[in-house]
């Protein structure tokens, strides 16, 4: 379950907006729409190390809540929330895993105030010609590996993050249009019992 969490580590960014249609996208401007930013939704489609395909929903409710949840066969949940992320996998004879909120770039996000030029997990901020590239890593954490995402502009939005491990795997997490200011139930962000109501709410 562990690329499970290296993907919800992954969301350190969930969309992006600003008033340049091209080039590189500030640090400031993208700090600026998260910060703007109540709740969330998207479907996603995760393309692990092996090949394999993986799909699901992301919900965020900031600060401090956000929440993947796999579909069936995989039908594990990571949750952040209560000041913990909490990976819940039913397939699993283990008891879910936890770590605190604030050691995850997770943390940045879901901030009650967002800057990435002064969190530290942030170590890279380029531009490959066609999208900004934000990389993060903890750096009290190596072992969690390190984060590449992506944005294009015109409209400005995050397409992708591709997760390196420290082992050297890659997994790549593709949105499939996120919706911003609905509602959302408190209820998929408990941390006790993987919470929600399940993949098809």
């Amino acid at each position: 379950m562990k690329h499970l969490f290296r993907t919800a580590c992954a969301a350190l960014l969930v969309t992006a907006s600003s008033v340049a249609a091209d080039g590189k996208l500030s640090l400031s401007e993208i700090s600026g729409y998260l910060n703007g930013m109540k709740t969330a939704e998207s479907p996603f489609t995760q393309i692990n190390d092996d090949g394999s395909l993986s799909t699901g929903k992301l919900y965020m409710h900031r600060p401090g809540r956000m929440r993947f949840e796999y579909a069936p066969p995989d039908s594990a949940t990571v949750v952040a929330g209560g000041g913990a992320v909490v990976i819940h996998d039913p397939k699993s004879n283990q008891p879910p895993e936890t770590y605190p909120l604030k050691r995850t770039p997770l943390s940045i996000i879901l901030a009650k105030r967002v800057d990435l030029a002064k969190a530290n997990m942030v170590v890279g901020h380029g531009f490959d010609g066609t999208a900004t590239i934000v990389t993060a890593q903890d750096p009290e954490n190596p072992e969690y590996g390190r984060l590449d995402l992506m944005f294009t502009g015109d409209p400005v939005e995050l397409r992708k993050w591709v997760v390196y491990d420290a082992g050297g795997s890659q997994t790549t997490v593709i949105l499939g249009g996120l919706e911003t200011g609905m509602p959302l139930s408190s209820t998929l962000f408990s941390t006790s019992g993987g919470g929600g109501q399940g993949f098809n709410r």
